[in-house]
């Protein structure tokens, strides 16, 4: 088998190990393994030579790129947390909405409710507006 298969054998299995970490470690050295790959493949040398240029190839990765595409990777904003865009807007009573019971009708879409004060009963036909929401739960109060 050539040394040049065995390192293309050698570049996938560690990305194939990456796609299960995700530290894109594996993934530098596998970077260095097809670099090696592609030296032993082009050029006759000495397979230490290989291995010298496995190295520095993953070496020069996980120095220069991995920390760029980590700092890339972790600086979005992330996915908008849904729930908190429904805090502080105004609902529909559609169902009394008591201590254990109720629902409310919010951004065209009818939720359960519970009162933010326990005490509070909210009839059908009175305007509430979330405080936050619990799960599945709208937790209401008076519109203020």
């Amino acid at each position: 088998m050539p040394v040049s298969l065995i390192w293309l054998i050698a570049a996938l299995a560690l990305a194939g190990a990456e796609a299960l970490t995700g530290d894109l470690f594996l993934l530098m050295l596998s970077g260095g393994a097809l670099a090696a790959a592609g030296s032993s493949f082009l050029l006759d040398l000495p397979i230490w030579v290989d291995g010298v240029v496995f190295l520095l190839v993953s070496v020069l990765l996980l120095v220069g790129v991995r920390p760029a595409l980590r700092r890339r990777l972790n600086s979005g904003a992330g996915v908008p947390d849904l729930a908190k865009a429904l805090e502080g807007k105004n609902a529909l009573v559609l169902d009394r909405v008591a201590r254990h019971a109720g629902q409310v009708k919010l951004d065209g879409e009818v939720w359960t409710a519970r009162p933010y004060n326990e005490n509070d009963v909210f009839e059908a036909g009175d305007q509430v507006t979330v405080v936050h929401i619990d799960g599945a739960t709208a937790v209401v109060s008076k519109v203020i």
